[in-house]
């Protein structure tokens, strides 16, 4: 049985009371609910991001300002939930945006909500399944839960091939969730001109209303750190630390 977020209930989303002989809906009850609904959907920070944090590399390496931005909207996290306002992480290949992303990400997991965590390419792929379900429905049901999690994490927009199918599919979802009010963050390697030329100008504007525009400023540290290694043979016998396994900038 699931824990009660709020430390009121058994877990169930109710509360009993025996003198009474009756039931009550606890406050925790929307969240739970949300939570099983999404169990079917990614809500995983890979392995490579476990253990990201702020007050290390390589977040702590990246520029000041933008990392402070999202260091705000982790601090005021279910502020920002329940207004429906999410983050577009934004910036060349290597300079930070999917650890940034994944760190909020892993926050809103670690405080009980619901995380819905997909590279679009793969998540266009699990949509695709449903029309090869026989199950009726089986597309409304996901669509519903995309819709209902708490925070929706996609990464790499604009990396997959567009086609009508793509436009459609990505606005359904982004239209959902800006309706229901919902968090949105997005990472991308694109500027908000080409964004739009791949996916669409009506789903790039609700997003923009949806989100706080963060661009994500300097090198690319994979291919440095790459360069490094070569340079000093020696580092790779240096067994990696406990503290930041293996984390990788996106």
């Amino acid at each position: 049985m699931s824990r009660c977020p709020l430390g009121v209930c058994d877990g169930s989303g109710w509360i009993e009371d025996v003198e009474a002989r009756s039931v009550t809906p606890c406050a925790c009850r929307p969240q739970l609910v949300a939570g099983r609904r999404a169990r079917s959907l990614s809500a995983v920070v890979p392995r490579r991001y476990r253990g990201v944090s702020f007050d290390r590399p390589p977040v702590s390496d990246m520029p000041a300002p933008q990392v402070e931005v999202v260091r705000r909207y982790v601090r005021k996290l279910d502020e920002r939930l329940a207004e429906g306002r999410g983050l577009w992480l934004f910036g060349g290949v290597g300079t930070g945006k999917t650890t940034l992303a994944m760190l909020v990400s892993q926050t809103a997991l670690e405080q009980g909500r619901s995380v819905a965590i997909y590279s679009l390419p793969a998540l266009l792929a699990r949509i695709r399944e449903t029309f090869d379900d026989a199950a009726a429905g089986s597309y409304t049901a996901m669509l519903e839960q995309l819709t209902e999690v708490h925070l929706l994490h996609l990464d790499d927009v604009g990396a997959e091939k567009t086609s009508p199918w793509v436009l459609e599919q990505l606005y359904a979802i982004v239209n959902a969730r800006y309706e229901a009010e919902r968090s949105i963050m997005i990472t991308t390697n694109l500027g908000r001109e080409e964004l739009a030329a791949q996916i669409g100008e009506r789903t790039v504007s609700r997003l923009e209303e949806m989100c706080d525009v963060i661009p994500v400023m300097g090198r690319d540290r994979r291919r440095f750190e790459a360069v490094d290694r070569r340079a000093s043979p020696s580092s790779a016998d240096e067994p990696p630390t406990d503290d930041a396994p293996g984390l990788r900038l996106a």
